[in-house]
């Protein structure tokens, strides 16, 4: 793989991991609710789950979602499920972020485990992740050199993306959380909740495309 090829990959990837979705709506979420700090677990968690969605690409996961109607539905509904918990459970809140304002400290008593945790389920039960990284991968991948070799150079090369992406969403979410009144960081604790169920009801709606 050259470096032209890593450097359009790199540059549609930033794209694609920019544009809001679960993970980076939950950098947000965890900056603006927990601090920076304690925000980097739901970054590691995310990239972890980077790591697991390539790695199931390149041995074959991705393939067997696309062409079983079963696993990718089941896959799916896990997905669905779990997106719309966490917007539920974001839309009911009611004290977090406005804890977080009197105290002048980092809301709640989530653990770093749990909030590392819900970054990576949420991306590793998203089937669409592993059907983009299926048609996606494959066109930077070259045939004749050592594929795994240039899967882990496309994974770390997404997963520092990634980070470093989230990092500005939690940054942002951790700084705006100090300038907005009570009533507006609940706002924008309960848009980023609203944002996660649009997310689901997409996602429970997305077809698995046959040939």
């Amino acid at each position: 793989m050259d470096i032209v090829t890593l450097m359009a990959f790199a540059a549609v990837s930033f794209v694609g991991i920019a544009t809001p979705g679960p993970t980076v709506l939950l950098a947000l979420t965890n900056g603006s609710r927990h601090g920076l700090r304690r925000a980097m677990a739901g970054m590691i968690g995310a990239v972890l789950s980077d790591f697991v969605l390539i790695g199931a690409v390149a041995v074959g996961l991705g393939a067997l979602l696309a062409a079983s109607e079963f696993w990718f539905s089941m896959l799916k509904w896990a997905g669905v499920a779990y997106l719309a918990f966490l917007g539920i459970m974001l839309l009911r809140s009611k004290g977090g972020i406005d804890a977080a304002l009197k105290a002048g400290a980092p809301a709640g008593a989530t653990s770093t485990f749990s909030i590392g945790l819900k970054s990576f389920m949420v991306a590793a039960t998203n089937p669409k992740g592993y059907l983009f990284f299926s048609a996606f991968l494959p066109q930077f991948i070259d045939p004749a050199l050592p594929q795994a070799t240039q899967y882990a150079l496309l994974a770390l090369t997404f997963a520092v993306l990634d980070f470093l992406i989230m990092f500005g969403y939690a940054f942002f979410g951790s700084q705006a959380v100090r300038f907005l009144k009570t009533s507006g960081a609940l706002w924008l604790e309960r848009a980023c909740g609203g944002a996660l169920l649009a997310l689901a009801g997409s996602l429970a709606f997305y077809r698995r495309a046959t040939a």
